[in-house]
């Protein structure tokens, strides 16, 4: 009988399958086809030329059509899982399963394709003094008389579903010595086509691949050994829950979550197709390539691919990058991605003893001394230079001698912050714990606000499906003035530039132009009449309601004057509230959407205040961008 648990599992499944659409996967057009024209494009007589140019070269096929990006997936239903012959029918819940997976996990549109015919095949056991059991039959067939009778440290590899060929605790329990690995997601060294699958297809199609040989296929376990016995990725411990895997018995096998499958593997496969000459399109530059694989790990690749090569470009001796919370593990994660990619030279503050534990607990493979350098809280000579620095700095604003001693000694930001001042560090990250506020204030004390700023204030960034755009000022000032919104507004346009983005600013309001003369609405006419004469030639407007801001033909119906064209990329909110508010909203609702920053604006120096739900991607993301902060001309500190 099956247990309550189980039971609730299979209903939510069955409802998982059938709400609020039956199926698991849908066809999305790429094109728009909203008017006669667009018909025309789209069948005839358009699709005519198309047709043409792959009869005149078949490989324009990959130009014109969606077979570059496109597999099948077959079955006749006599194998599925563990569940056996079951036909073609009922086999299609699976194959649908394997076509999310494709697009999920490499961007590959798949048909599923289902026969009625079999083919019979004969099976046959060979279990005596074995070294491998491999199975995908049906649950309970390997008999714990049969692993008694396998060979030394026997490999067992139980992978029919959902009930293996047997249980991995009564396998353990005749044979203490077994490496046990099965289909499941809820045992160790889960085996599942997911891991090789998607990555295959996509490295093969995108170099144009006839066939795939096994060179490919050879390529492709290689690539996975690897990356099993490297480091364990966020991502996986979040999905999984568990924070210290290293490669083991438990732990042969990257999990199907782990991000840096597509990356590894289709790059792996891409080039043995290229060695094999069996690519049509072989790839020229394949660390572009391997980059552009990213963006179907990150959402945040494509938004940040021109940050990472301005960091790449940044000459070395203006990479030294403190990172304030060096204890922290999602820090500790991102400075290993930011070791292996080579965009800085870390900076770690901390203890020693804690950074080392935790980097052997979570697998890393920084080395102190090589990887990165530390300032170490507990005894480090620069202490009393520090201190008394920081003291000389504040003696008038109420720090003691004694504040000094006990603030340099626990103030990570602010000992980032003297690095910075004492020119040992070009740019620093802090804020993955305690508030922006509370970093603010150490900053101000030592860094201070470039030449020509006033104000502090923080944007930040979200990768929609559709667009990007930037908020200002969603962390720093509370009910900032027309005249500080405006600097902050030329400020965030500079920012947005390095993005590779031209700036076209929504002074956003619940007003629409004029419609409302709340106090709310005036300020933020008044930031655009400021912005009129400070910024000329910046694509400004305002005030306008959010929709109209992020809608070009709707602001057309409202104002058709506007000087706003196309759809605004960075909005300006009239206060904190609003802006927060609506960073988190749009974050949240729209689904599944990528931050960026927060990113400080108006500092002296290259730094960023983070957030303590900041993601090892978002660090690394913001090191990046402190690195091309760093490389840019140097802007005067406080003290110039």
């Amino acid at each position: 009988m099956p247990t309550t648990a189980q039971s609730k599992f299979r209903e939510a499944a069955l409802d998982y399958h059938e709400f609020p659409t039956p199926g698991k996967i849908a066809i999305a057009p790429t094109k728009l086809m909203i008017n006669q024209r667009d018909l025309s494009l789209a069948y005839s007589p358009g699709v005519a030329f198309a047709c043409e140019e792959i009869v005149e070269n078949p490989l324009n096929a990959a130009r014109f059509t969606a077979r570059s990006n496109l597999v099948g997936v077959v079955t006749n239903g006599t194998a599925v899982l563990g569940l056996g012959n079951i036909g073609p029918l009922a086999s299609k819940p699976v194959m649908e399963g394997k076509a999310v997976l494709f697009k999920k996990f490499a961007g590959i549109d798949v048909f599923d394709i289902e026969l009625n015919e079999s083919d019979p095949h004969k099976l046959v056991e060979v279990i005596g003094d074995a070294d491998i059991f491999l199975g995908l039959s049906a649950g309970g067939v390997l008999k714990t008389d049969m692993v008694a009778q396998m060979g030394k440290t026997p490999l067992i590899l139980a992978l029919a579903n959902p009930t293996p060929e047997i249980e991995p605790d009564l396998a353990r329990g005749i044979r203490p010595d077994a490496i046990l690995a099965t289909g499941r997601a809820d045992y160790p060294n889960q085996v599942n086509n997911v891991l090789v699958f998607p990555f295959i297809f996509r490295g093969a199609l995108d170099v144009g691949a006839t066939t795939v040989t096994r060179e490919m296929e050879i390529a492709a376990v290689n690539a996975i050994a690897e990356l099993a016995r490297q480091e364990q990725s966020d991502i996986v411990a979040t999905a999984y829950g568990i924070q210290d895997l290293s490669f083991g018995p438990e732990y042969l096998i990257p999990k199907p979550f782990d991000p840096r499958l597509i990356v590894k593997v289709a790059a792996a496969v891409a080039k043995a197709a290229m060695e094999s000459g069996v690519a049509t399109r072989p790839i020229e530059d394949m660390i572009a390539y391997e980059q552009h694989l990213q963006q179907f790990v990150y959402r945040s690749g494509a938004t940040m691919q021109p940050i990472f090569q301005l960091a790449r470009s940044v000459k070395p001796e203006k990479k030294r990058i403190v990172f304030a919370e060096g204890e922290d593990e999602r820090v500790l994660r991102a400075i290993q991605i930011v070791v292996d990619e080579k965009l800085a030279k870390p900076i770690l503050i901390g203890r020693p003893a804690v950074i080392e534990q935790r980097i052997a607990r979570y697998g890393l493979r920084l080395v102190a001394g090589q990887d990165y350098t530390m300032v170490n809280t507990d005894h480090d000579e620069r202490y009393r230079d520090f201190w008394q620095t920081y003291h000389k700095m504040m003696a008038r604003k109420g720090i003691s001698e004694q504040m000094a001693k006990l603030e340099m000694r626990r103030r990570t930001t602010l000992i980032g912050s003297m690095l910075m001042h004492k020119g040992e560090a070009d740019g620093m990250i802090c804020g993955t714990i305690s508030t922006t506020h509370r970093h603010l204030h150490f900053i101000d004390q030592v860094i201070g606000k470039r030449e020509g700023s006033s104000v502090y204030a923080a944007m930040t960034g979200l990768v929609l499906p559709d667009r990007q755009i930037f908020l200002v000022d969603t962390h720093v000032n509370v009910d900032p003035t027309p005249e500080q919104l405006a600097e902050i507004t030329i400020m965030a346009a500079e920012e947005v530039r390095r993005f590779g983005i031209e700036p076209k600013v929504a002074l956003v309001s619940h007003s629409n132009f004029g419609t409302s003369n709340a106090p709310s609405a005036q300020k933020m006419r008044d930031v655009l009449e400021i912005l009129k004469e400070r910024a000329p030639g910046l694509q400004v407007d305002g005030e306008m309601q959010g929709d109209v801001a992020l809608e070009a033909n709707l602001r057309r119906e409202v104002l058709p004057e506007s000087t706003l064209e196309g759809d605004a990329n960075l909005l300006v909110l009239p206060n904190i509230d609003a802006a927060n508010i609506s960073y988190n909203l749009l974050k949240t609702a729209a689904g599944n959407n990528i931050a960026i920053g927060p990113m400080l604006l108006g500092a002296a120096k290259p730094v960023h205040v983070l957030t303590a739900s900041a993601t090892v991607r978002g660090i690394v993301n913001m090191a990046a961008l402190v690195v091309a902060d760093a490389g840019a001309a140097d802007r005067p500190s406080r003290d110039e």
